[in-house]
């Protein structure tokens, strides 16, 4: 059994990074010459502007937008299509690798939000702003929601925008509950994935997220999810209660034609459609539904 557990540990983190690895060569097509990921350093600032600390926000975009990657990715490659298209549509675009361990966002998920609380007040403070805009993808969902409802992150975010969201943990295709029933959990968390515990349902940190709903007064969430989802499953996990201040978006609602699965909404153009029109409303464009797929990735 000793032999057992350790050979499906290794087989979940080697998901996980073969997310991070498809994520990277996915990005890499679509954003022909760009950076490869990993080669630029937390703090540069790319061609596109993106982390340019000397960024001020204009009155047409007044908050500054931190970009939160998914579990397995980090900050740049996560995001090697969407900061660029943000940062050329006039906003200050800043993001981090949070949560790194063996990789980006495996750390305990409420340490991650800490680390989020620090660096938003660092835009913040660098850029003027009183508030910001987060966009976030998978556990960049997560750890944000968990930022604004318990570490008091609600007064300094304006608009919340997630896509492939999960709130209520997932099991990951099956790979979750064969952890859970061979009690690998503590296994996970000993080589450096508590966010893989905490992703499983019924887990303390998800018990504390849904203790009441998930979205705070204050800041407007939107939360954007694909049906044909194979990580976040069941793909409901991401939907947040009504209330006033929350827009859930099933992907295929808006476009028939987009079959885009998880990791594919880091590029998918309708989903970055979706996401100007939401930081913008005032400013929003025509949705214009495109053909997409990424194969079901």
């Amino acid at each position: 059994m000793a032999k057992l557990r350790t050979f499906l540990t290794v087989l979940l983190l080697s998901v996980l990074a073969s997310t991070t690895l498809t994520t990277t060569a996915s990005a890499g097509t679509a954003s022909a010459g760009t950076t490869p990921a990993g080669t630029a350093p937390a703090e540069s600032a790319p061609s596109s502007g993106w982390n340019n600390w000397s960024c001020r926000p204009s009155t047409a975009h007044p908050e500054p937008v931190v970009l939160v990657h998914g579990m397995g990715a980090n900050h740049w490659d996560n995001f090697l299509t969407l900061a660029p298209t943000l940062r050329a549509n006039g906003y200050c675009v800043y993001s981090q690798t949070y949560g790194k361990t063996l990789l980006g966002g495996l750390a305990p998920m409420a340490d991650s939000a800490a680390e989020l609380s620090t660096f938003v007040d660092r835009v913040r403070a660098a850029t003027g702003a009183s508030k910001v805009d987060i966009v976030g993808h998978s556990e960049g969902t997560t750890v944000p929601a968990y930022y604004m409802k318990l570490l008091g992150g609600a007064a300094k975010v304006d608009d919340f925008v997630g896509f492939g969201s999960n709130f209520k943990g997932t099991t990951l295709n099956g790979l979750a509950t064969l952890a859970e029933a061979l009690k690998l959990q503590g296994l996970l968390t000993g080589v450096g994935c508590g966010a893989c515990t905490d992703y499983l349902p019924g887990s303390a940190f998800l018990a504390e997220l849904n203790d009441g709903p998930v979205a705070v007064p204050g800041p407007t969430y939107t939360s954007i999810v694909t049906r044909y989802d194979t990580v976040v499953t069941p793909y409901t996990s991401g939907l947040l209660a009504p209330a006033p201040n929350v827009t859930n978006i099933v992907l295929q609602d808006k476009c028939g034609l987009d079959f885009v699965g998880h990791l594919g909404l880091a590029i998918d153009p309708n989903v970055a459609q979706l996401v100007l029109n939401r930081l913008d409303p005032e400013g929003s464009k025509p949705f214009r539904c495109r053909l997409f797929t990424t194969l079901g990735i």
